[in-house]
């Protein structure tokens, strides 16, 4: 079945005959229509449009596709958009982009609980240190942070994104406790270099009165993989400036120390993205529900809070 999306992009293209007209109908961008649309031609195998710079008309093969599903699009938004079984169950692909440290670690482990209560929806997961383009490239949802809200995108919040400075019992023995954030530069740092830029992560912390300190860190090691940082502080190399929730079983154990407890580095949210639809698939919504309740019923807001609120 083609996605709604894909279909949308190709009805109202051929209404308005610009690819540029459809995209504000639709609140996307012209490139993510002219995407969609080459998309639902490559899985027809036939071309819909006659494109030039200065006109997009249909062809033939374009027209009567248009006649034989333009005047029942709303029924098959409608049809799409609450896919569901006989018996009323969510079903179909759901495709979700989630970073490799917080998605193994938070989301992957309630996959046993998400498969029994769905067992229709199939689980088209990518793990990987990007945001994505959610409608471009036809992802049903995805968990992260600095996601551009592009047209046509909402963001939800489930948790702030705290960084803290953690380290194991190991390294920590016979070395005095930092007291201020600059001690840390005395210290040996497991840095992040940030894939998107190639740049290693200036590092400003902050305390509950609002106080703000840049420190230059003494770079020891420098990794492009937040759970490469973690191994790497349990193994006791040195400190290491961690996201809460990949660090928080290890402190639990006791098997990582905070330092510096008054102090944080504030990256923003952990938020949940997902396309703005008028008739949004029951599989999404299903999967947004989910992840929203846990996120409340485990009060991970609260945990995952590194400073006072």
């Amino acid at each position: 079945m083609e996605s709604l999306a894909n279909l949308e992009c190709f009805v109202r293209s051929a209404e308005t005959g610009s690819f540029s007209a459809a995209a504000r109908l639709l609140a996307l961008t012209p490139a993510a229509v002219s995407r969609n649309v080459a998309m639902l031609e490559r899985n027809l195998g036939v071309r819909l449009f006659q494109r030039s710079t200065r006109k997009l008309s249909l062809t033939e093969t374009g027209e009567h596709f248009l006649a034989s599903i333009g005047g029942n699009l709303h029924a098959l938004q409608a049809a799409i958009g609450a896919v569901t079984t006989e018996r009323g169950e969510p079903a179909g692909v759901l495709r979700v982009s989630l970073s490799p440290s917080f998605g193994i670690g938070q989301i992957l482990p309630l996959m046993p609980q998400w498969l029994a209560r769905y067992p229709l929806i199939r689980p088209d997961w990518q793990f990987e240190n990007r945001p994505v383009d959610l409608i471009a490239e036809g992802f049903d949802a995805a968990i992260g942070g600095g996601f551009a809200l592009t047209p046509g995108v909402v963001s939800r919040t489930l948790a702030p994104a705290h960084l803290i400075a953690v380290a194991s019992p190991a390294y920590l023995a016979g070395r005095p406790l930092p007291r201020q954030p600059e001690d840390l530069a005395g210290l040996d740092n497991i840095v992040l270099r940030a894939s998107r830029t190639g740049r290693v992560r200036q590092t400003v912390l902050r305390n509950a009165a609002g106080l703000e300190s840049a420190v230059q860190l003494n770079e020891s090691m420098i990794f492009n993989d937040p759970v490469a940082m973690r191994e790497a502080a349990l193994l006791g190399l040195g400190v290491a400036l961690l996201v809460v929730p990949d660090a928080l079983p290890w402190l639990e154990r006791g098997e990582l120390v905070r330092l510096l407890p008054d102090w944080y580095v504030d990256l923003g949210v952990i938020s949940l993205y997902y396309p703005s639809r008028t008739l949004m698939p029951a599989k999404t919504r299903a999967f947004i529900d989910f992840i929203t309740e846990h996120f409340e019923r485990e009060a991970l807001a609260r945990r995952f809070r590194a400073g006072p609120g």
